[in-house]
């Protein structure tokens, strides 16, 4: 599971709250089926599955459990969209990698490595699935604002909410931990920052009024049980 800056419990304030109306979301393009969006899925429950193409845990856990929903719950309202994003190997996590995938089955780098490890390819780099709702890439945005203070204090205060609880050693180490971040974060992927996500894979729940439900990071052992209780709303 790929994770962005720490893996702390919750964003300070988190850009679309839970029970506000969900935006759409923002992509560059629709690499795989036609295009859509949340505002175009009313009257479904939405699941939006995020992953990287370099991202181990979005094919061994993420991936197959939102292919696992289509495939139950496609005919019953529910509606399951795949979002790529990059917010760390911007030179994996490529719109020509994620077009490699979704034509070929091809898979790069670590997560060709895990799922090899696994015994989860065939013909040594294709993933055993076709993922087959549709999927866009996110839409990223070149930064080259330099590193301003704000900017460091606002990741902080978003990802260590009890940051002021730290010793000054362990401030000074997370405030250079966030440059370093900073430094090798040459785009910000607009879907992944909207939501305030914490790393991939991580989903998504919009109900049938578009409304967003719920927002999860790494394995989601409730996914099935909240779509089953929006279905019935």
């Amino acid at each position: 599971m790929e994770t962005d800056i720490n893996n702390s419990t919750g964003h300070a304030d988190m850009t679309v709250q839970i029970g506000a109306k969900s935006p759409n979301l923002k992509v560059s393009e629709w690499v795989q089926g036609l295009p859509t969006n949340i505002d175009k899925e009313k009257d479904n429950v939405v699941l939006v599955e995020v992953f990287q193409v370099n991202c181990p845990g979005c094919f061994l856990y993420g991936i197959p459990q939102a292919i696992d929903i289509y495939q139950k719950y496609r005919k019953e309202g529910v509606t399951v969209l795949g979002v790529a994003t990059a917010f760390e190997d911007f030179d994996k996590n490529t719109l020509e990698n994620l077009r490699l995938l979704l034509t070929t089955g091809e898979v790069i780098g670590e997560t060709l490595k895990a799922l090899g490890q696994y015994g989860q390819l065939i013909d040594k780099n294709k993933i055993p699935y076709k993922i087959p709702f549709p999927v866009a890439m996110d839409m990223l945005k070149k930064e080259d604002e330099p590193t301003s203070q704000s900017k460091i204090d606002e990741i902080i205060n978003a990802n260590v909410p009890s940051y002021e609880s730290y010793s000054q050693n362990q401030k000074l180490e997370i405030i250079e931990r966030v440059k370093q971040y900073l430094k090798n974060k040459e785009y910000s992927a607009q879907t992944f920052e909207e939501f305030a996500l914490r790393g991939t894979p991580s989903s998504i729940l919009i109900d049938k009024k578009g409304i967003l439900r719920d927002v999860s990071f790494g394995t989601n052992d409730f996914l099935e049980e909240n779509i089953k209780k929006l279905l019935n709303e």
